[in-house]
This record gives C-alpha cells, sequence and structure tokens, in this order.
C-alpha cells in the first residue's frame, strides 16, 4: 500500500542510498555502501566546471568495510566520485580509522567520535548506519540464523529475536515460527484501579 496522496508539490532532492553485502572466499564479508544525491535542476558550482547540471550527482560516495563473522572491521575503504568541492575528495581515507572497531552496540557514537563532524564527511558518516544494518543482514543469512531457529529447537536465541515489534519474544509471528523463543508477557494488574 502506498503513502497517502499529497498536495502538489515540486521535487528539490533525492538521494539514493545501496547497500550490499558480499560473502569473500577468504572466510571475511566485504559491505558495500553507495550514496548518490542528486538536484532536478541546474545550478553554479565552481568546482564542477561551473555548474551541476541537472540529475548529475552532486555526491556520490562509497564505502566497503571487509568484516569477520564477529563484524570486527579488518580493513575500510571510501571513495568519493562526486561532491560540491574539490576539497571533499581528500577526506575519504579517513573511513581507515574504523579498522578494528565492532560493528555493534554505541555503532553510531563510536564511528562519529573518530571520523565525524569537521573530521570527515557528513555523507560517509550516514552512509554507515545502512551499512551497519547491511551487515546485519549479512550476517544472519550467512550464519543461516532464521533458518537455523526453525530447524534446530535446541538452538540458543538468535540475534534478530526482540529487534522489532514483529520479532519480539510475544509476538504471533515468533511464536509460529520460533516458538522455543516466545514469550508470553503477563501484564502487571496490580496498580489498575478498582
Amino acid at each position: 500500500m502506498p503513502l497517502s496522496t499529497s498536495t502538489n508539490r515540486k521535487l528539490l532532492h533525492t538521494r539514493h542510498v545501496t547497500c550490499k553485502g558480499y560473502e569473500r572466499t577468504d572466510g571475511l564479508w566485504d559491505i558495500e555502501g553507495h550514496i548518490v544525491d542528486t538536484k532536478p535542476y541546474s545550478f553554479p558550482n565552481k568546482d564542477r566546471g561551473g555548474e551541476i547540471k541537472a540529475d548529475e550527482p552532486l555526491h556520490e560516495m562509497w564505502i566497503r568495510l571487509t568484516i569477520d563473522s564477529e563484524m570486527i572491521i579488518h580493513n575500510a575503504e571510501g571513495c568519493i566520485d562526486n561532491s560540491p568541492f574539490n576539497y571533499c575528495h581528500s577526506v575519504a581515507p579517513i573511513i581507515k580509522k574504523l579498522i578494528g572497531i565492532q560493528i555493534g552496540p554505541g555503532w553510531t557514537k563510536k564511528t562519529r567520535a573518530l571520523i565525524g563532524g569537521a573530521k570527515g564527511c557528513t555523507h560517509l558518516t550516514e552512509l554507515l548506519g545502512p551499512i551497519a544494518t547491511t551487515a546485519y543482514q549479512t550476517m544472519v543469512s550467512a550464519r543461516g540464523e532464521y533458518a537455523n531457529a526453525r530447524k534446530d529447537k535446541k538452538a540458543s536465541k538468535p540475534t534478530f529475536i526482540n529487534q522489532c515489534y514483529s520479532l519480539a519474544v510475544n509476538s504471533p509471528v515468533v511464536k509460529e515460527n520460533w516458538p522455543q523463543f516466545f514469550e508470553s508477557i503477563k501484564t502487571d494488574t496490580s496498580d489498575k484501579e478498582s
């Protein structure tokens, strides 16, 4: 079901974010993110030959993180193909500062401390959010967590349980697909007025 019909409006900006997770032959995984910003109109820009044309990338940037099964970063690479300022291109190597950290709790705070604000590129830093989500989805697929938890009734609780509304321990989805992890949540009625 699409969004409701909006009032008359004019498009001013489009952002495309694409992330992919790859299993490598050496036992590691590559998680790649690509961000492209465009405007539907041309506008002046000194560093890009006088003008950025309509629908030409204002920003086009890439990140590749190479991770292990614990989601620790073994290599990190950034690339800026298009930006509004030539000076932006010199910041891409800052992504290397992510080597050695783990994608997990506190990810956003850690990455912003290392490469956020005036130390790095806003767009590359923002791209790390969907890259982390893609890393989780890639590892769930690689580990076969969905399928294994269905087959092996003695398996430990998968990481995806309790990570969203539909996968909450008390949801009908968990009850149907992973009943061994289903928990009936009882409501405390002691505080209710009589």
